[in-house]
């Protein structure tokens, strides 16, 4: 006797997002290259109908950590190439798709560990907040599970070539103007933003064909509605300067 699915397999494969992310990365350049890194990044997933209800999320508030499945929606191509070239290995090795954690994937789907700060109401959405995260705005969230500490750490699990962390962090400065800027700034609004930007600008943000070197270029992040313009030195990174975006 064969087994029928209760609906047809096309229906059961379509994906609906749970959430819509609001997120202090506006954009992919200083996004930490994996969750955790970052730990004073903050989000808020605005809970998206018909899953903006309180009984979905019974018990969360038990749970110090999640597992996000979400989209990598700036990453969508037509074509999917089975190698990838990953960052820890300078760009200059190839490994398989399926062995990279990279968005450049078939379905561009990734999965991330956060910590989780609490649900809310909030001019009446529901919204889940979280931090220690990698995602960028508009970030579709697919699906939420509670990281389960006795199952999902596996303290003998082996990646020789992603052992350790992707660099050391550089010392980091905040020039006078930058600093006056920051001092300015609602602390409600832009949590620990302080903190935020000696994480993204420590790890050395740049693609890798430039990280290490001493460049006169400046560079800048947005993160929230703000630019962050910093430079690279032998003395390590100075932030610049904080202002609104255009």
């Amino acid at each position: 006797m064969s087994r029928h699915p209760s609906r047809p397999a096309q229906d059961a494969l379509t994906l609906e997002p749970i959430a819509v992310t609001r997120s202090c990365f506006q954009d992919k350049f200083g996004v930490p290259r994996q969750p955790g890194l970052t730990r004073h990044a903050w989000a808020d997933l605005i809970i998206q109908p018909p899953y903006n209800r309180e009984d979905a999320f019974r018990g969360l508030e038990d749970c110090s950590h999640l597992w996000l499945t979400f989209q990598f929606h700036e990453a969508v191509r037509a074509e999917w190439r089975p190698t990838i070239r990953p960052p820890r290995l300078g760009g200059n090795k190839k490994v398989g798709v399926f062995a990279s954690r990279s968005p450049f994937r078939p379905n561009s789907l990734g999965l991330s560990v956060v910590r989780n700060e609490g649900l809310r109401r909030h001019n009446g959405d529901l919204v889940l907040r979280i931090r220690e995260h990698d995602l960028i705005e508009g970030t579709p969230i697919l699906d939420i599970k509670p990281y389960l500490p006795f199952a999902d750490a596996v303290s003998d699990a082996e990646i020789p070539w992603a052992s350790a962390l992707p660099i050391e962090r550089l010392p980091v400065e905040f020039a006078a103007e930058a600093e006056a800027q920051l001092n300015a700034l609602d602390p409600e609004r832009y949590p620990e933003f302080r903190a935020l930007i000696e994480d993204v600008v420590a790890y050395d943000p740049r693609p890798s064909f430039r990280r290490g070197r001493i460049e006169e270029r400046i560079y800048g992040a947005h993160l929230y509605d703000h630019n962050v313009r910093f430079r690279f030195s032998e003395a390590g990174v100075t932030v610049l300067t904080i202002s609104l975006l255009d």
